[in-house]
Protein backbone atom coordinates (compact mmCIF):
# COMPACT_ATOMS: atom_id res chain seq x y z
CA UNK A 1 0.00 0.00 0.00
CA UNK A 2 1.23 3.96 -0.86
CA UNK A 3 0.56 6.51 1.19
CA UNK A 4 0.65 8.96 -1.46
CA UNK A 5 -1.97 11.15 -1.45
CA UNK A 6 -2.79 11.10 -4.88
CA UNK A 7 -3.86 7.78 -4.16
CA UNK A 8 -5.97 8.56 -1.19
CA UNK A 9 -7.75 11.15 -3.07
CA UNK A 10 -8.34 9.30 -6.54
CA UNK A 11 -9.54 6.06 -4.36
CA UNK A 12 -12.37 8.83 -3.23
CA UNK A 13 -12.88 9.81 -6.66
CA UNK A 14 -16.69 8.99 -7.60
CA UNK A 15 -17.08 5.40 -9.82
CA UNK A 16 -18.90 7.37 -11.89
CA UNK A 17 -15.70 9.74 -13.65
CA UNK A 18 -17.59 11.98 -15.77
CA UNK A 19 -19.11 13.43 -12.43
CA UNK A 20 -18.04 17.46 -12.89
CA UNK A 21 -15.10 18.03 -10.50
CA UNK A 22 -15.45 21.53 -11.69
CA UNK A 23 -17.45 24.44 -13.55
CA UNK A 24 -15.40 27.71 -14.64
CA UNK A 25 -17.71 30.48 -14.90
CA UNK A 26 -17.97 30.81 -18.46
CA UNK A 27 -20.11 27.56 -18.38
CA UNK A 28 -16.77 25.18 -18.96
CA UNK A 29 -16.92 21.72 -17.08
CA UNK A 30 -14.20 19.87 -15.96
CA UNK A 31 -14.68 16.02 -15.21
CA UNK A 32 -13.16 13.70 -13.08
CA UNK A 33 -12.16 11.49 -16.25
CA UNK A 34 -10.54 14.92 -17.62
CA UNK A 35 -8.81 15.75 -14.39
CA UNK A 36 -7.34 12.39 -13.85
CA UNK A 37 -6.38 12.29 -17.86
CA UNK A 38 -4.40 15.36 -17.86
CA UNK A 39 -2.74 15.34 -14.78
CA UNK A 40 -1.13 11.93 -16.16
CA UNK A 41 0.10 14.26 -19.19
CA UNK A 42 1.42 16.80 -16.99
CA UNK A 43 3.06 14.21 -15.07
CA UNK A 44 4.44 12.76 -17.93
CA UNK A 45 5.20 15.83 -19.85
CA UNK A 46 7.25 17.02 -16.45
CA UNK A 47 8.99 13.12 -15.94
CA UNK A 48 10.32 13.50 -19.84
CA UNK A 49 12.03 16.79 -19.04
CA UNK A 50 14.09 14.90 -15.89
CA UNK A 51 12.08 15.99 -12.96
CA UNK A 52 12.20 13.08 -10.52
CA UNK A 53 10.25 12.22 -7.56
CA UNK A 54 11.50 14.77 -4.65
CA UNK A 55 11.75 17.30 -6.90
CA UNK A 56 10.45 20.93 -6.19
CA UNK A 57 8.29 22.69 -8.83
CA UNK A 58 7.97 25.68 -8.08
CA UNK A 59 4.79 27.41 -9.51
CA UNK A 60 3.62 31.02 -9.48
CA UNK A 61 0.03 31.15 -11.84
CA UNK A 62 -3.05 32.89 -12.08
CA UNK A 63 -5.54 30.71 -10.69
CA UNK A 64 -7.24 27.96 -13.92
CA UNK A 65 -8.29 25.14 -13.54
CA UNK A 66 -5.29 23.46 -15.08
CA UNK A 67 -3.66 25.26 -12.41
CA UNK A 68 -5.51 22.82 -9.47
CA UNK A 69 -4.52 20.04 -12.35
CA UNK A 70 -0.80 20.97 -11.91
CA UNK A 71 -0.85 20.27 -8.62
CA UNK A 72 -2.73 17.13 -8.52
CA UNK A 73 -0.19 16.14 -11.04
CA UNK A 74 2.77 16.86 -8.87
CA UNK A 75 1.18 14.74 -5.85
CA UNK A 76 0.72 11.75 -8.70
CA UNK A 77 4.52 11.82 -9.86
CA UNK A 78 5.76 12.23 -6.02
CA UNK A 79 7.04 16.05 -7.03
CA UNK A 80 7.04 18.74 -4.47
CA UNK A 81 4.81 21.53 -5.30
CA UNK A 82 5.74 24.80 -4.09
CA UNK A 83 3.09 27.25 -4.97
CA UNK A 84 3.93 30.65 -5.22
CA UNK A 85 1.49 34.11 -4.31
CA UNK A 86 0.91 35.40 -7.56
CA UNK A 87 1.53 39.02 -6.42
CA UNK A 88 5.28 38.15 -5.57
CA UNK A 89 7.30 40.61 -7.29
CA UNK A 90 10.68 39.43 -9.28
CA UNK A 91 12.87 40.04 -6.10
CA UNK A 92 10.37 37.70 -3.64
CA UNK A 93 10.60 34.75 -6.79
CA UNK A 94 14.66 34.96 -7.07
CA UNK A 95 14.59 34.31 -3.33
CA UNK A 96 12.22 31.34 -3.43
CA UNK A 97 13.55 29.65 -6.41
CA UNK A 98 16.81 30.34 -5.09
CA UNK A 99 16.03 28.65 -1.74
CA UNK A 100 14.45 25.94 -2.80
CA UNK A 101 16.70 24.82 -5.88
CA UNK A 102 13.21 23.39 -8.03
CA UNK A 103 13.83 21.52 -10.90
CA UNK A 104 11.48 23.48 -12.91
CA UNK A 105 9.63 26.47 -12.52
CA UNK A 106 6.06 27.30 -14.00
CA UNK A 107 5.46 30.55 -14.19
CA UNK A 108 2.34 33.28 -16.03
CA UNK A 109 3.40 33.35 -20.04
CA UNK A 110 4.01 36.80 -19.69
CA UNK A 111 6.59 36.77 -16.56
CA UNK A 112 8.51 33.68 -18.48
CA UNK A 113 11.81 36.19 -19.85
CA UNK A 114 12.21 37.24 -15.92
CA UNK A 115 11.51 33.95 -14.78
CA UNK A 116 14.30 32.52 -17.07
CA UNK A 117 16.64 34.87 -15.79
CA UNK A 118 16.17 33.90 -12.57
CA UNK A 119 15.91 30.04 -13.01
CA UNK A 120 19.23 30.41 -14.74
CA UNK A 121 20.98 32.57 -11.89
CA UNK A 122 20.09 29.25 -9.48
CA UNK A 123 20.43 26.55 -11.88
CA UNK A 124 16.91 25.54 -12.00
CA UNK A 125 16.83 24.40 -15.43
CA UNK A 126 13.34 24.28 -16.71
CA UNK A 127 10.84 27.24 -17.27
CA UNK A 128 7.92 26.39 -18.26
CA UNK A 129 4.47 28.34 -18.99
CA UNK A 130 0.59 28.21 -18.38
CA UNK A 131 -1.78 30.42 -18.79
CA UNK A 132 -5.39 31.06 -17.83
CA UNK A 133 -7.10 29.62 -20.35
CA UNK A 134 -4.77 26.67 -20.39
CA UNK A 135 -2.62 27.58 -22.86
CA UNK A 136 1.59 27.40 -22.91
CA UNK A 137 4.33 25.45 -23.06
CA UNK A 138 3.29 23.37 -19.85
CA UNK A 139 -0.05 22.62 -21.87
CA UNK A 140 1.13 21.90 -24.89
CA UNK A 141 4.01 19.58 -23.91
CA UNK A 142 0.95 17.78 -21.51
CA UNK A 143 -1.05 17.90 -25.11
CA UNK A 144 1.20 15.48 -26.92
CA UNK A 145 1.94 12.86 -23.66
CA UNK A 146 0.30 10.16 -23.14
CA UNK A 147 -2.32 10.56 -20.81
CA UNK A 148 -1.16 6.92 -18.89
CA UNK A 149 1.56 7.62 -15.94
CA UNK A 150 1.49 5.47 -12.57
CA UNK A 151 1.04 6.81 -9.45
CA UNK A 152 4.43 6.93 -8.00
CA UNK A 153 4.78 5.27 -4.77
CA UNK A 154 5.58 7.98 -2.05
CA UNK A 155 6.12 7.00 1.95
CA UNK A 156 3.95 9.08 4.41
CA UNK A 157 6.93 10.94 5.40
CA UNK A 158 7.64 11.87 1.84
CA UNK A 159 7.62 15.67 1.11
CA UNK A 160 4.11 16.14 -0.80
CA UNK A 161 4.12 20.75 -1.00
CA UNK A 162 6.28 22.95 0.44
CA UNK A 163 4.92 26.49 1.61
CA UNK A 164 6.74 29.81 2.61
CA UNK A 165 6.37 31.19 5.61
CA UNK A 166 7.91 34.18 7.32
CA UNK A 167 8.88 35.13 10.63
CA UNK A 168 9.17 38.30 11.96
CA UNK A 169 12.75 38.32 11.74
CA UNK A 170 14.75 36.89 8.37
CA UNK A 171 13.69 35.46 4.92
CA UNK A 172 10.96 33.39 4.49
CA UNK A 173 11.46 30.00 5.46
CA UNK A 174 9.81 26.52 3.07
CA UNK A 175 7.40 24.30 5.40
CA UNK A 176 7.83 21.04 4.38
CA UNK A 177 4.63 19.19 3.91
CA UNK A 178 3.98 15.70 3.41
CA UNK A 179 1.71 12.92 2.07
CA UNK A 180 0.52 12.08 5.63
CA UNK A 181 0.30 16.12 7.08
CA UNK A 182 -2.11 16.47 4.07
CA UNK A 183 -4.23 13.25 4.36
CA UNK A 184 -4.82 13.38 7.88
CA UNK A 185 -5.72 17.56 8.06
CA UNK A 186 -7.85 16.53 5.02
CA UNK A 187 -9.81 13.76 6.06
CA UNK A 188 -10.84 15.30 9.23
CA UNK A 189 -11.99 18.58 7.44
CA UNK A 190 -14.21 16.18 5.44
CA UNK A 191 -15.29 13.97 8.35
CA UNK A 192 -15.89 17.24 10.75
CA UNK A 193 -17.55 19.36 8.17
CA UNK A 194 -19.83 16.62 6.57
CA UNK A 195 -18.70 16.86 2.97
CA UNK A 196 -20.53 14.64 1.41
CA UNK A 197 -20.86 13.84 -3.01
CA UNK A 198 -23.66 15.77 -2.95
CA UNK A 199 -21.98 19.44 -2.12
CA UNK A 200 -21.05 22.28 -4.49
CA UNK A 201 -18.09 24.53 -3.12
CA UNK A 202 -18.10 28.06 -4.27
CA UNK A 203 -14.49 28.49 -4.72
CA UNK A 204 -13.13 32.10 -4.70
CA UNK A 205 -10.44 31.63 -2.50
CA UNK A 206 -6.63 31.41 -4.70
CA UNK A 207 -5.08 28.41 -4.74
CA UNK A 208 -1.02 29.65 -3.70
CA UNK A 209 -2.55 29.38 -0.59
CA UNK A 210 -3.04 26.25 1.92
CA UNK A 211 -6.70 28.00 2.85
CA UNK A 212 -7.94 27.51 -0.80
CA UNK A 213 -5.78 24.49 -1.77
CA UNK A 214 -5.56 22.04 0.76
CA UNK A 215 -8.92 23.22 2.86
CA UNK A 216 -11.08 23.88 -0.48
CA UNK A 217 -9.84 21.49 -2.84
CA UNK A 218 -8.89 18.71 -0.62
CA UNK A 219 -12.78 18.73 1.34
CA UNK A 220 -13.84 18.78 -2.61
CA UNK A 221 -11.47 15.81 -3.81
CA UNK A 222 -11.46 13.35 -1.07
CA UNK A 223 -15.80 13.54 -0.71
CA UNK A 224 -15.92 13.41 -4.73
CA UNK A 225 -17.95 16.14 -4.40
CA UNK A 226 -18.04 19.23 -6.63
CA UNK A 227 -16.78 23.00 -7.61
CA UNK A 228 -17.94 26.24 -8.66
CA UNK A 229 -14.50 27.59 -9.60
CA UNK A 230 -14.04 30.86 -10.10
CA UNK A 231 -10.89 32.81 -10.79
CA UNK A 232 -11.34 35.38 -7.56
CA UNK A 233 -13.78 36.79 -5.25
CA UNK A 234 -16.19 39.37 -6.99
CA UNK A 235 -19.12 40.40 -4.60
CA UNK A 236 -21.75 40.18 -7.24
CA UNK A 237 -20.43 36.80 -8.84
CA UNK A 238 -20.63 35.28 -5.36
CA UNK A 239 -23.91 36.50 -4.77
CA UNK A 240 -25.49 35.24 -8.20
CA UNK A 241 -24.03 31.93 -7.87
CA UNK A 242 -24.79 31.05 -4.06
CA UNK A 243 -28.45 29.03 -4.62
CA UNK A 244 -26.14 26.62 -7.03
CA UNK A 245 -24.03 26.34 -4.02
CA UNK A 246 -23.60 24.36 -0.25
CA UNK A 247 -20.95 25.39 0.56
CA UNK A 248 -18.45 28.44 0.84
CA UNK A 249 -14.98 29.12 2.57
CA UNK A 250 -13.97 32.34 2.92
CA UNK A 251 -11.61 35.08 4.34
CA UNK A 252 -13.16 37.53 6.84
CA UNK A 253 -12.63 40.29 4.08
CA UNK A 254 -15.12 37.94 1.97
CA UNK A 255 -18.27 38.25 4.64
CA UNK A 256 -18.04 42.01 5.49
CA UNK A 257 -18.47 42.50 1.28
CA UNK A 258 -21.14 40.29 1.24
CA UNK A 259 -22.89 41.73 3.69
CA UNK A 260 -22.63 45.87 2.10
CA UNK A 261 -25.63 44.76 -0.03
CA UNK A 262 -29.08 44.08 0.88
CA UNK A 263 -29.25 41.50 -1.99
CA UNK A 264 -27.37 38.56 0.24
CA UNK A 265 -29.74 37.46 2.42
CA UNK A 266 -31.61 34.38 3.58
CA UNK A 267 -32.98 34.12 -0.01
CA UNK A 268 -29.99 34.08 -1.52
CA UNK A 269 -28.44 31.59 0.97
CA UNK A 270 -31.03 28.97 0.83
CA UNK A 271 -29.33 26.29 -0.80
CA UNK A 272 -26.61 26.61 1.56
CA UNK A 273 -25.59 24.44 4.45
CA UNK A 274 -21.76 25.65 5.53
CA UNK A 275 -20.10 28.91 5.53
CA UNK A 276 -16.47 29.15 6.78
CA UNK A 277 -14.32 31.67 7.52
CA UNK A 278 -10.22 31.88 8.45
CA UNK A 279 -6.74 32.58 7.54
CA UNK A 280 -7.23 35.85 9.85
CA UNK A 281 -9.74 36.72 12.76
CA UNK A 282 -13.60 37.30 12.25
CA UNK A 283 -14.78 40.01 14.19
CA UNK A 284 -17.83 39.13 16.51
CA UNK A 285 -19.55 41.90 14.73
CA UNK A 286 -19.32 40.63 11.42
CA UNK A 287 -20.30 37.02 12.92
CA UNK A 288 -23.28 38.51 14.66
CA UNK A 289 -24.45 40.81 11.47
CA UNK A 290 -24.37 37.56 9.38
CA UNK A 291 -26.19 35.24 11.53
CA UNK A 292 -28.73 37.81 11.89
CA UNK A 293 -29.52 38.84 7.77
CA UNK A 294 -28.74 34.95 6.92
CA UNK A 295 -29.78 32.61 8.96
CA UNK A 296 -26.18 30.70 9.27
CA UNK A 297 -23.56 31.18 11.65
CA UNK A 298 -19.92 30.89 10.12
CA UNK A 299 -18.08 28.33 11.07
CA UNK A 300 -14.83 30.08 12.23
CA UNK A 301 -11.43 27.74 12.10
CA UNK A 302 -7.96 28.17 12.81
CA UNK A 303 -4.82 26.71 11.61
CA UNK A 304 -1.27 27.15 10.08
CA UNK A 305 1.09 26.70 7.16
CA UNK A 306 2.81 24.88 8.85
CA UNK A 307 0.25 22.11 10.83
CA UNK A 308 -2.51 22.75 8.46
CA UNK A 309 -6.01 23.71 10.13
CA UNK A 310 -6.00 22.91 13.47
CA UNK A 311 -9.05 23.68 15.35
CA UNK A 312 -12.94 24.71 14.08
CA UNK A 313 -16.39 25.65 15.58
CA UNK A 314 -18.09 22.59 15.86
CA UNK A 315 -20.17 21.80 13.00
CA UNK A 316 -23.07 20.96 15.71
CA UNK A 317 -23.30 22.54 18.60
CA UNK A 318 -22.72 26.61 19.31
CA UNK A 319 -20.26 28.42 17.06
CA UNK A 320 -19.20 30.90 19.47
CA UNK A 321 -18.10 34.72 18.14
CA UNK A 322 -14.36 35.13 18.86
CA UNK A 323 -14.09 31.16 19.57
CA UNK A 324 -11.64 28.99 17.03
CA UNK A 325 -13.71 26.32 18.50
CA UNK A 326 -11.98 22.98 19.25
CA UNK A 327 -9.16 20.56 18.01
CA UNK A 328 -10.01 18.75 15.25
CA UNK A 329 -9.91 14.68 15.75
CA UNK A 330 -6.56 13.98 15.16
CA UNK A 331 -5.07 17.39 16.27
CA UNK A 332 -4.20 18.04 20.21
CA UNK A 333 -3.99 21.50 21.41
CA UNK A 334 -2.58 23.19 24.85
CA UNK A 335 -1.93 26.23 26.29
CA UNK A 336 1.59 26.24 27.84
CA UNK A 337 3.79 28.78 30.17
CA UNK A 338 7.19 30.17 28.97
CA UNK A 339 8.70 26.97 30.26
CA UNK A 340 6.46 24.99 27.84
CA UNK A 341 4.43 23.96 31.58
CA UNK A 342 0.76 23.43 30.71
CA UNK A 343 -1.78 25.93 31.95
CA UNK A 344 -5.22 25.33 33.53
CA UNK A 345 -8.55 26.86 32.22
CA UNK A 346 -8.78 30.44 31.04
CA UNK A 347 -4.78 30.71 31.89
CA UNK A 348 -3.88 32.96 28.99
CA UNK A 349 -0.41 31.67 27.17
CA UNK A 350 1.24 30.05 24.30
CA UNK A 351 -0.67 27.83 21.40
CA UNK A 352 1.09 24.63 21.24
CA UNK A 353 0.16 21.65 19.02
CA UNK A 354 0.82 18.06 17.68
CA UNK A 355 -0.25 15.26 15.56
CA UNK A 356 -0.31 14.12 12.44
CA UNK A 357 -0.77 17.19 10.60
CA UNK A 358 2.41 19.23 12.01
CA UNK A 359 4.82 20.03 9.09
CA UNK A 360 8.46 17.59 8.93
CA UNK A 361 10.33 20.79 9.60
CA UNK A 362 11.63 23.89 7.54
CA UNK A 363 13.56 23.12 4.39
CA UNK A 364 17.23 23.32 4.50
CA UNK A 365 16.70 24.61 8.92
CA UNK A 366 17.35 22.08 10.90
CA UNK A 367 18.31 24.26 13.85
CA UNK A 368 15.39 26.50 13.35
CA UNK A 369 12.87 23.62 13.13
CA UNK A 370 14.25 22.54 16.63
CA UNK A 371 13.63 25.81 18.01
CA UNK A 372 9.68 25.36 17.25
CA UNK A 373 8.96 22.35 18.75
CA UNK A 374 9.28 21.85 22.59
CA UNK A 375 10.87 18.35 24.49
CA UNK A 376 8.14 16.67 24.12
CA UNK A 377 7.11 17.27 20.87
CA UNK A 378 4.69 20.16 20.56
CA UNK A 379 4.78 23.11 17.78
CA UNK A 380 4.94 26.29 19.41
CA UNK A 381 2.82 27.79 17.31
CA UNK A 382 3.04 31.54 18.45
CA UNK A 383 0.36 32.56 19.09
CA UNK A 384 -1.35 33.32 22.42
CA UNK A 385 -4.41 32.09 23.59
CA UNK A 386 -7.01 30.54 26.41
CA UNK A 387 -8.96 27.49 26.53
CA UNK A 388 -12.14 28.20 28.66
CA UNK A 389 -14.26 25.99 30.66
CA UNK A 390 -16.27 24.50 28.20
CA UNK A 391 -13.05 23.85 26.48
CA UNK A 392 -13.52 26.25 23.17
CA UNK A 393 -10.13 28.02 22.05
CA UNK A 394 -9.41 31.62 22.06
CA UNK A 395 -6.79 33.40 20.22
CA UNK A 396 -6.05 36.83 22.38
CA UNK A 397 -2.92 38.00 20.15
CA UNK A 398 0.24 36.74 18.33
CA UNK A 399 3.77 36.27 20.00
CA UNK A 400 5.58 37.98 17.10
CA UNK A 401 4.18 41.10 15.42
CA UNK A 402 2.45 39.79 12.76
CA UNK A 403 0.09 41.60 10.51
CA UNK A 404 -2.97 39.79 8.58
CA UNK A 405 -4.47 41.90 6.03
CA UNK A 406 -7.36 40.31 3.83
CA UNK A 407 -5.99 36.97 5.31
CA UNK A 408 -2.51 37.20 4.09
CA UNK A 409 0.41 37.11 6.32
CA UNK A 410 2.56 40.58 6.41
CA UNK A 411 5.54 39.79 7.98
CA UNK A 412 6.69 43.61 9.69
CA UNK A 413 10.59 42.65 9.17
CA UNK A 414 10.47 42.10 5.46
CA UNK A 415 8.96 45.45 5.09
CA UNK A 416 11.28 47.54 6.93
CA UNK A 417 14.02 46.20 5.59
CA UNK A 418 12.88 47.59 1.93
CA UNK A 419 11.91 50.95 3.51
CA UNK A 420 15.07 51.29 5.54
CA UNK A 421 17.02 50.85 1.90
CA UNK A 422 15.55 53.99 0.76
CA UNK A 423 18.12 56.88 0.71
CA UNK A 424 16.55 59.53 3.82
CA UNK A 425 15.74 56.68 6.41
CA UNK A 426 17.11 56.33 9.42
CA UNK A 427 14.83 53.26 10.52
CA UNK A 428 11.44 52.19 10.12
CA UNK A 429 8.60 50.00 11.92
CA UNK A 430 5.80 48.62 10.50
CA UNK A 431 2.54 47.79 12.34
CA UNK A 432 -0.92 46.38 11.62
CA UNK A 433 -4.01 48.44 12.36
CA UNK A 434 -7.73 48.10 12.46
CA UNK A 435 -9.20 48.01 8.95
CA UNK A 436 -12.66 47.88 8.05
CA UNK A 437 -12.47 46.22 4.69
CA UNK A 438 -8.93 43.85 5.45
CA UNK A 439 -9.19 42.95 8.86
CA UNK A 440 -5.65 44.95 9.50
CA UNK A 441 -4.13 47.52 7.61
CA UNK A 442 -0.54 47.78 6.78
CA UNK A 443 1.06 51.20 8.45
CA UNK A 444 4.87 52.14 8.28
CA UNK A 445 6.07 54.66 10.88
CA UNK A 446 9.60 55.79 9.50
CA UNK A 447 12.52 57.55 11.16
CA UNK A 448 13.78 60.35 8.45
CA UNK A 449 17.06 61.07 7.87
CA UNK A 450 16.69 65.04 7.55
CA UNK A 451 16.58 67.03 4.48
CA UNK A 452 17.07 64.11 1.57
CA UNK A 453 13.99 62.21 2.94
CA UNK A 454 11.03 60.34 1.06
CA UNK A 455 7.59 61.44 1.57
CA UNK A 456 4.64 59.09 2.17
CA UNK A 457 4.67 58.63 -1.87
CA UNK A 458 7.66 57.35 -2.52
CA UNK A 459 7.64 55.44 -0.18
CA UNK A 460 4.50 53.51 -0.93
CA UNK A 461 5.88 53.41 -4.89
CA UNK A 462 9.02 51.99 -3.44
CA UNK A 463 7.38 49.28 -1.46
CA UNK A 464 5.34 48.53 -4.57
CA UNK A 465 8.23 47.99 -6.63
CA UNK A 466 9.80 45.71 -4.09
CA UNK A 467 6.95 43.90 -2.94
CA UNK A 468 3.49 42.08 -3.15
CA UNK A 469 0.50 44.88 -3.00
CA UNK A 470 -1.07 43.60 0.10
CA UNK A 471 2.78 44.02 1.90
CA UNK A 472 2.83 47.67 0.81
CA UNK A 473 1.72 50.21 3.85
CA UNK A 474 -1.28 51.71 3.21
CA UNK A 475 -0.11 54.70 5.11
CA UNK A 476 2.88 56.00 6.31
CA UNK A 477 4.01 58.37 8.94
CA UNK A 478 7.18 60.60 9.79
CA UNK A 479 8.45 60.57 13.29
CA UNK A 480 11.61 62.16 14.78
CA UNK A 481 12.21 58.52 17.08
CA UNK A 482 10.89 55.42 17.27
CA UNK A 483 9.58 54.58 21.10
CA UNK A 484 11.76 52.23 22.71
CA UNK A 485 12.01 50.38 26.51
CA UNK A 486 14.81 50.15 28.24
CA UNK A 487 16.31 47.03 26.36
CA UNK A 488 16.13 49.38 23.01
CA UNK A 489 13.37 47.33 21.59
CA UNK A 490 10.66 49.38 19.89
CA UNK A 491 7.06 49.72 21.44
CA UNK A 492 5.24 48.52 18.53
CA UNK A 493 2.28 48.09 20.86
CA UNK A 494 2.37 52.14 21.76
CA UNK A 495 2.62 52.56 17.65
CA UNK A 496 -0.52 50.46 17.33
CA UNK A 497 -2.35 52.20 19.73
CA UNK A 498 -1.51 55.87 18.01
CA UNK A 499 -2.49 54.75 14.89
CA UNK A 500 -5.38 52.65 16.06
CA UNK A 501 -7.73 55.17 14.01
CA UNK A 502 -6.12 55.31 10.97
CA UNK A 503 -8.18 53.66 8.66
CA UNK A 504 -11.47 54.82 11.04
CA UNK A 505 -11.88 52.66 13.24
Amino acid sequence: MTDSLYALLESRFPADRSKPLLETEDGTTVTYADAEALAARMARALSDRGVTKGDRVAVQVDKSPEALILYLACLRAGFVFLPMNTAYRPDEVDYLVGNAEPAAVVCRPDDEATVRDIAAKHGSPHVLTLGTDGSGSLADAAATAPAAFPVVDCAADDLAAMLYTSGTTGKPKGAMLTHRNLAANGLDLVDSWRFTADDVLLHALPIFHAHGLFVACHCVLLAGASMIWLPGFTREQVVSLLPRATTFMGVPTFYTRLLGGTDFNRAACASMRLFTAGSAPLLAETHEAFQARTGHAILERYGMTETGMLTGNPYDGERRPGSVGFPFPQVEVRIADEQDRPLGTDEIGGIQVRGPNIMKGYWKLPEKTAEEFTADGWFRTGDVGRIDDRDYLFIVGRAKDLVISGGYNVYPKEVESVIDDLPGVVESAVIGVPHPDFGEGVVAVVVPAGDGAPDEAVVIAHCKDHLANYKTPKRVFFVPELPRNTMGKVQKAQLREEHAGVFGG
